[in-house]
């Protein structure tokens, strides 16, 4: 019987909320152009890549752990809130955890944010270890795009 777990962690940054948020939610467009060493592609299946129910598919560089291909459903977005939930519904990830939900929530904090990243996972077999390596890649990320804020 394969477990499931949760695991979630916060991120402060230095950036304004309603900045980070915009940047995030422009992932699509934004991270294979800045991170080039994690991202090769994400291109937008369905919907316009921002709305619950687009659907959009991660091509990953070599700077990316365990994961090469991952596609992601977007489950909802709250944009009053700042905060977005999506699964992976195909790919690499899918091999190691029978599913995988995420959300991300970001709340000013001083004059900077709060970033707080959530998943809900469910492993393929008990040898499969708890995330904390996508969780360490996500903060990574948070860490970048806030300096690329930062630089504008």
């Amino acid at each position: 019987m394969a477990s499931s777990g949760k695991l979630e962690v916060d991120v402060e940054i230095k950036s304004g909320a309603q900045k980070f948020w915009d940047n995030i939610r422009d992932s699509t467009n934004l991270f294979p152009k800045a991170f080039p060493d994690q991202y090769k592609s994400i291109e937008i299946l369905e919907g316009d890549g921002k709305a619950a129910g687009s659907v959009r598919l991660f091509t990953y560089a070599e700077g990316s752990p365990l994961v090469k291909l991952s596609k992601e459903r977007i489950d909802s977005v709250d944009e009053a809130k700042k905060e977005v939930s999506y699964s992976v519904i195909e790919g690499d990830l899918l091999k190691y955890y029978k599913s995988f939900k995420a959300t991300i929530v970001v709340n000013p904090k001083g004059d900077g944010s709060l970033v707080k990243w959530m998943c809900e996972f469910e492993k393929a077999s008990e040898d499969v270890e708890v995330p904390h390596i996508i969780k360490d890649f996500v903060v990574k990320n948070f860490l970048e795009v806030d300096e690329l804020i930062l630089k504008d």
